[in-house]
């Protein structure tokens, strides 16, 4: 029977596992609110189109699935390019669909008219992309979906002309089986058991791209020592012996990289925002594993280059060191008197940080998931924080953006069953300025009734700013704001709050917030506890 399309798209979506969306409805994209109901799928209200994205983001991190949102033309798509530019960073798979004019060459002074809205998607994302037919729609939806499991997850945007959507159709296609890489096997791998098997000092570099559990006894089957990318954190798991950590930012760290006979870097670009410098400093071969070939190419120059998925090549390199005998050049002192030289290091350039990530880490979990924002806390924690499980601490690392830690952590909590409360437990910590960048979401939590401990690093300016400023030898300026009070904020939104000065109050203040339903902002003021 024939619907409109854009209930179909709805249908469509929940036959291909979606099972949330999230967006604003408005007037140009009403007909794909049709059929939401009656594919089963929830629906979450943001307050703004760059809280759905990030939402998306989040549901996506946590539960391994594309986040989808629906929103409307022109501000609407411009609301969420900010998040479509955080989730291609950090390869995140979004699909974002639109709605847009029918007709623009000619007729001017429309609704949410704008110049060039594919253009303006294709600026932030993977590809943005119009269907000209509900076949199109419906093949670009397919192709998205096989993208986000063969290639690089990364957000895609559809738009649909408004004509279109109100257009009756025939049912999508049903759903074929998913797209597959061809996985590696133990032969791929032959370059790389080859330089392992001659060297002294192995060093594994992960990021947040290595998948797989097999890491860790292949890392200790061939005695190497390990860094991990911030995104990476977790992936060889707390306490392996070798493990220097998410301390490649450390300057001292090109030393030791240097020192190394072989260098195997899986699933991370290496980039500028794992680095913070240029070149990794390597001196020995460097071999590559990612799926994206333009990694592979990149100023770090490696020898070796393998195009595949981590998980296929962990597997493969497991069975082809079964035999291997361990090297015998790394020493747990060398590494425990560096790592704890480093972590010294960090809680020296932000002073009165790390007594607090320290008494959170103590408290909580191991699978608590966390989402930050740009505040020092979480520039302090992501360095000296082990993580007992990949995937559990996520952070706007590449595009850098403010005002993810609040959206995105609603879209995790949503993910891991929290709506009414219980499922597993998920944290927000986000900066006071960051904060008020989303800070209306928090009526999202609110009304889903999400158990979510939301703390609040109050130092009462952009610190981080001011001090690259005085370091720069730029009186500082414009870095200080007027803060609201953020307890009063919370309890306006029907959220609990607390204040809290000291490391075992922040503790107490967040086991008592996962207890609660609904959402409890904890308000930290590094001024008062200093």
């Amino acid at each position: 029977m024939q619907q409109a399309l854009g209930a179909e798209l709805s249908q469509m979506l929940a036959a291909r596992g979606v099972e949330v969306i999230f967006g604003v409805p408005g007037v140009h994209n009403q007909e794909m609110y049709r059929g939401i109901n009656q594919a089963g799928i929830t629906h979450v209200l943001a307050r703004h189109e760059q809280g759905a994205g990030f939402m998306a983001d989040g549901y996506a991190r946590a539960s391994g699935k594309p986040g989808v949102a629906y929103v409307i033309t022109g501000p609407g798509l411009c609301n969420i390019m900010t998040p479509m530019g955080q989730a291609y960073s950090d390869s995140v798979p979004m699909l974002v669909i639109s709605s847009c004019l029918d007709e623009t060459a000619y007729r001017r002074g429309q609704l949410h008219q704008m110049r060039d809205q594919l253009g303006a998607g294709a600026a932030v994302c993977d590809w943005s992309l119009l269907a000209d037919s509900p076949a199109s729609a419906f093949g670009l939806v397919d192709r998205a979906f096989d993208e986000f499991t063969t290639a690089r997850p990364r957000p895609k945007h559809l738009q649909v002309p408004i004509h279109l959507l109100e257009g009756l159709t025939d049912p999508a296609p049903m759903p074929n089986l998913p797209g597959q890489r061809v996985p590696a096997a133990v032969p791929d791998v032959g370059p790389i058991t080859s330089l392992l098997n001659l060297a002294r000092r192995p060093l594994f570099i992960f990021g947040g791209g290595a998948k797989g559990n097999l890491w860790r006894q292949i890392v200790s089957q061939t005695g190497a020592a390990t860094f991990t990318t911030y995104a990476g954190r977790g992936r060889v798991g707390a306490g392996y012996p070798l493990d220097f950590g998410p301390m490649l930012a450390r300057p001292g760290s090109a030393e030791v990289i240097a020192s190394a006979d072989v260098v195997v870097a899986v699933g991370t670009e290496l980039a500028e925002v794992d680095l913070w410098r240029a070149h990794l400093g390597h001196a020995a071969p460097l071999v590559r594993v990612d799926t994206d070939p333009e990694v592979l190419a990149d100023e770090q120059r490696a020898t070796v280059k393998l195009l595949a998925d981590a998980e296929s090549v962990g597997h493969a390199l497991w069975h082809a060191t079964q035999e291997a005998k361990p090297a015998t050049g790394w020493s747990e002192e060398e590494i425990t008197q560096t790592r704890t030289r480093w972590q010294a290091e960090v809680a020296a350039e932000r002073p009165g940080v790390a007594p607090f990530a320290r008494a959170l880490q103590q408290t909580l979990a191991p699978d608590v998931m966390i989402y930050s924002d740009m505040t020092q806390f979480a520039y302090v924690a992501k360095e000296i924080w082990q993580m007992d499980y990949p995937g559990h601490w996520h952070h706007p690392f590449g595009f850098g953006t403010l005002g993810y830690a609040l959206p995105a952590g609603i879209g995790g909590a949503v993910a891991r069953g929290g709506i009414g409360g219980g499922g597993r437990p998920t944290l927000v910590i986000a900066g006071d300025y960051g904060l008020q960048y989303t800070l209306p979401e928090l009526g999202v939590a609110v009304e889903l009734g999400l158990s979510l401990p939301i703390i609040v690093w109050d130092n009462a300016r952009l610190k981080e700013i001011e001090e690259s400023m005085q370091r720069a030898q730029i009186a500082p300026n414009a870095v200080q704001a007027r803060n609201p009070d953020f307890s009063a904020l919370a309890q306006a939104y029907g959220a609990a709050s607390a204040r809290v000065t000291t490391p075992d109050a922040l503790a107490e203040a967040v086991q008592a917030a996962f207890r609660t339903q609904g959402p409890t902002v904890i308000h930290a003021s590094p001024g008062d506890m200093l």
